[in-house]
């Protein structure tokens, strides 16, 4: 098995997860810069020409960070990170789903239509990018006050892939320059928190 992996909230996000469970992978680096994603060999892995993508011993291939991890998780069950019944699976995915879309995807926003290392996968529309980066910060506000009943960690009192996912938000806010506001308390405690764990070097 071997993990295909390189710069990006993606990667990052499956090494902190693969951390968290203790495991270790043989790890292929694709360098971006150097289009390597774009070789023909990689795209055979992953027509997208994106990572991460992981290579089963058999030979399958499976793509998408999130359903890399579910791989990890059904192989390697603890610690658990999907949540461990019905209701902690469901408010997982929910926060997960929440962090993603919320989050992430306008902190993307403005790296998609703003840096040069997007310019040949979309047109980009730099007013577009700076209407995102304006929002970034509301979008940290709305979870600061839903993290005002003191829980630890986003879906409850256990940490999981929801805080990993939402910790690398905030880690590629900062690559981009939109830091989470230093006023927010209910969040500044939730991302020590995370970033505290030894997962946070992967």
């Amino acid at each position: 098995m071997k993990l295909y992996q390189g710069m990006g909230p993606s990667s990052y996000r499956v090494r902190i997860f693969m951390a968290e469970k203790g495991v270790t992978l043989p790890m292929v680096n694709i360098d971006f810069f150097k289009g390597e994603h774009r070789a023909p060999d990689f795209l055979k892995l992953n027509s997208l020409g994106q990572i991460p993508v992981l290579e089963l011993d058999d030979g399958t291939i499976i793509t998408e960070s999130v359903a890399i991890c579910r791989y990890l998780e059904e192989t390697h069950p603890e610690p658990p990170l999907f949540g461990t019944d019905a209701v902690s699976c469901a408010k997982v995915e929910m926060w997960n789903r929440r962090a993603e879309l919320v989050i992430l995807a306008t902190i993307g926003n403005v790296a998609l239509h703003s840096d040069e290392l997007f310019k040949d996968r979309l047109t980009q529309f730099p007013a577009f990018a700076e209407t995102e980066r304006q929002a970034v910060p509301k979008k940290w506000a709305w979870l600061d006050r839903e993290l005002a009943d003191g829980r630890p960690f986003l879906a409850g009192e256990d940490f999981s892939i929801a805080d990993i996912t939402a910790g690398v938000c905030g880690w590629l806010g900062e690559v981009f320059g939109m830091e989470i506001p230093d006023t927010l308390e209910n969040v500044k405690r939730w991302n020590e928190r995370v970033r505290s764990r030894p997962s946070w070097d992967a």
